[in-house]
Formats: structure tokens, sequence, C-alpha cells
């Protein structure tokens, strides 16, 4: 049976928060665990089902994983395989990682495409494209990817878009060519910098980690033995962030770096929130209504406005004074949530990739459906401020980005609950 988190708005937080480890960081590093052939320590890895799939996928394919708290320890001397299962890969969105560390430490890879959210189209296209240039034989049929490496002299790669994943991929790959792979046009997401570190940790040349230009290659020698930190995750952060912004209050985020967030907390801020960086991390208050930002929130890649905060912030400004424009530019279907938050009263006007967000006095707690990760947290933030009791269902979504949500609203004074799935009102 599905859990459901309930939530009984009309209570302002007060309190600190640490924020856990990056998911979106963790995946890629965890995959580049893979590659030297030794012991891979990784501190401040949060605990979550996305995670857990990956460390599944690593179990798989011959390496030996220990968890313990928030570190985990991969030892990828004995990895014997590289062909991963259809079910594995389909667990998560990131699965598709796999593919390059598979090809730089075996010379070939079978899987499959990824799972996860159903946030649209992800198209693999700019990494199976850069792979192919760089002079691997990829196949593509019927949602099976089957690469072998041909050589190891590396090369340059130009993506038309700055992919996250095809970038991550490609420095996968670029650990085991001799004149390196370098990446024109690169995500310059602060996961790939931690990529990048954990890599140079491992030995491997890395440079321009954080620009538009990336270049791995194989290093001088591989370290057997590697310890990384995982950064903190921006996304949860913002996500408090929102949820004082909603409930009110204020609250302290301990471990984050208020760099990682300029963009989000600069929306909030014209919202009528203050927020203020402290020596732990970062400050936020919200004491009366809010209003609308006065300019078109534009999802783009970093320093953008992230695209996973998006559905955090659209729940906030559903109840600020005034109109607020979002453009999504990421995902054809980040909007799912606005259909669920219209049902507690949000007056939302969809135009395509625009939304228009008509500011009402309050929302009223119903029971919705979450239908992505973002979104399913972003409706537990609009329960905060709600009247009454909202139920918000499929937990299993918000369980791939989230460490003990419920535990850590209740921590700052929210009325949460997680309980089995029943139909109410």
């Amino acid at each position: 049976m599905k859990d459901r988190i309930l939530v009984r708005g009309g209570k302002s937080l007060s309190g600190s928060v640490w924020v856990q480890g990056a998911k979106n960081s963790a995946l890629p590093v965890l995959a580049a665990c893979a590659l030297n052939g030794g012991v891979s320590v990784i501190e401040n890895c949060p605990g979550l089902s996305d995670t857990e799939a990956m460390l599944d996928i690593l179990r798989y394919i011959g390496c030996r994983v220990t968890v313990k708290a928030n570190t985990v320890t991969v030892d990828s001397s004995k990895l014997k395989r590289w062909d991963v299962p259809r079910e594995l890969m389909h667990r998560l969105r990131s699965s598709i990682i796999i593919l390059g560390a598979l090809l730089a430490r075996t010379g070939k890879a079978e899987v499959s495409g990824p799972g996860g959210c159903e946030l649209g189209a992800r198209p693999i296209d700019l990494h199976l494209s850069g792979l192919s240039s760089l002079g691997v034989d990829v196949r593509y049929s019927d949602g099976t990817i089957e690469a072998v490496r041909n050589g190891t002299r590396g090369g340059e790669v130009v993506l038309a878009l700055p992919s996250v994943g095809a970038t991550e991929n490609l420095m996968l790959y670029g650990t085991c060519c001799r004149e390196g792979v370098t990446v024109v046009n690169a995500a310059r997401e602060p996961e790939i910098c931690d990529l990048g570190a954990y890599l140079s940790a491992a030995g491997y040349a890395v440079e321009g980690v954080g620009s538009a230009v990336v270049r791995v290659a194989r290093g001088r020698g591989t370290k057997r033995h590697v310890v990384h930190r995982i950064i903190p995750d921006r996304i949860v952060s913002a996500t408090w962030l929102c949820a004082v912004a909603s409930a009110g209050g204020e609250a302290e985020l301990i471990n984050t770096p208020a760099d990682y967030l300029a963009s989000v907390s600069g929306v909030l801020s014209r919202a009528g929130c203050r927020i203020a960086g402290t020596e732990k991390g970062i400050y936020v208050c919200r004491k009366g209504r809010l209003r609308a930002p006065g300019e078109v929130i534009r999802t783009g890649p970093f320093p953008c406005f992230p695209t996973d905060a998006q559905p955090l912030v659209s729940s906030v400004l559903a109840t600020a004074a005034g109109t607020t424009v979002v453009e999504e530019n990421m995902f054809e279907n980040r909007f799912s949530h606005l259909t669920e938050l219209c049902r507690m009263g949000a007056d939302v006007k969809l135009r395509g990739k625009y939304a228009v967000i008509n500011g009402v006095d309050c929302l009223d707690g119903r029971t919705v459906t979450s239908h992505d990760l973002r979104g399913g947290a972003a409706l537990v933030v609009a329960g905060l401020s709600a009247r009454g009791e909202t139920a918000v269902l499929d937990m299993g979504y918000i369980d791939r980005g989230y460490e003990n949500i419920v535990e850590t609203l209740r921590s700052l004074g929210a009325d949460v609950e997680r309980t089995e799935d029943r139909a109410i009102n």
C-alpha cells in the first residue's frame, strides 16, 4: 500500500535544519566509483530510494557496497559485469550515467534507457552521439543500448545543449582516454563540479569544471583509495526556503552555501522574504503576505533558475498578491503539479510552456497526488499554508529526493504525518 503525507496548515515554522547531501551529485559520483578498481568512501551520501537504486546497480556489476549512516563504501576491485538489466535501469532517471563508467572500465556496456519521474521525454541522443564521435560503436534498438569502445584516444565533443547527463557521461568516459575528452558547451551545475572533484581525487586529470569547456583525461595514475564528501543539495535547500515562505516564520539552513541558491533566493526576496547568508548557511524569514516578484521566472541551465525549484516556488506564489508568470524551458510535463494546486483553490492558467499564477488569499486542503518528485514536494509546501488538511498521495516520488521530509518539517513546527494511503474528501 502506498504512503501519503498529511499536512495540517496554518502553523508557522521556526528552527534550524541540516541540509542533506545532493542527490544529483551523489548519483554520478556513485557511478564513478566503478572506475578506479579500488575503494571509494563517499561521505554525506543521502539515504534515498534513488541512491539505493544506483547502489543496487553497482552491486549487480560486481562491486562490494557497504552503507553506514550517510557514508557509503564502494569496492570496485571485483567488478565483473558490463550489462545492467532493464528493471534496475528503470528505477531512476539518472541510471544512464553508468554507461560512461562501464565503457571506461570494461570497454563495453549493455544498458537500457532511464526510468524515474514522468517529466516528459528525456532524450539520450546527446549521450550517444557524443560517445559515437569519440569512436564508440553504439547500437540503440528497442530501448536497449549496446556500446563497445574502439581505442582510448579521446577527442572533442561539442554539445548542442549543455546537458548535465551528457556532460557527466562524457567526463566518465574521458577517464580512460590518453588524450582526454574535451566537452564544449558543457553543463556548469555545481553537481558537475562535485563529480570533477571526485575524479580529481581518484587521480584523473580534470580541467574546467564549472565552465563551458571541461576536459577529463586518464591522468598520471589512478588512486585505489578515494575519500569524497558530497556537496549539500541545493534543491532540498530551496524546498526548506519555500516551506518557510509558504507557512511563515523563520529558519536557518545549515550546511548550504548561499551562492548555490542565488536565483531562487532572489525571487523569494523580491516576493517579500528576508534571506541572508550566515556563518553556518542561510537564514530565511517571512512575515506578512507575499507579493508577486514582478518578473517572469524563466527556468534554464545553471546559473539560470533551476527547473527543479520551479514547482516549489510556484506553490509559494499561488498565494502571493498579484500575478506571476512562469516560463518552463526544460521539461514539458513540469507543470503537472499545477492541476493539483488548482484543486486546492489556486488560480492558474496554462499556455504551453507558460503558467500565469494569479495569487489567491488562501488555499484549501484537499487530497492531491504527486506525479513527480519536485511536484510532490511542492504540494506539501502548499499544504503548509492551506486551510484544513491536505493529503499528498504517492509518497514514493518524494522519497526519491528527500531524507525524512516529514521529520524535518515536524522539527520546524509543522503539523505533518506519514500514513498509509486511504481515500478522504
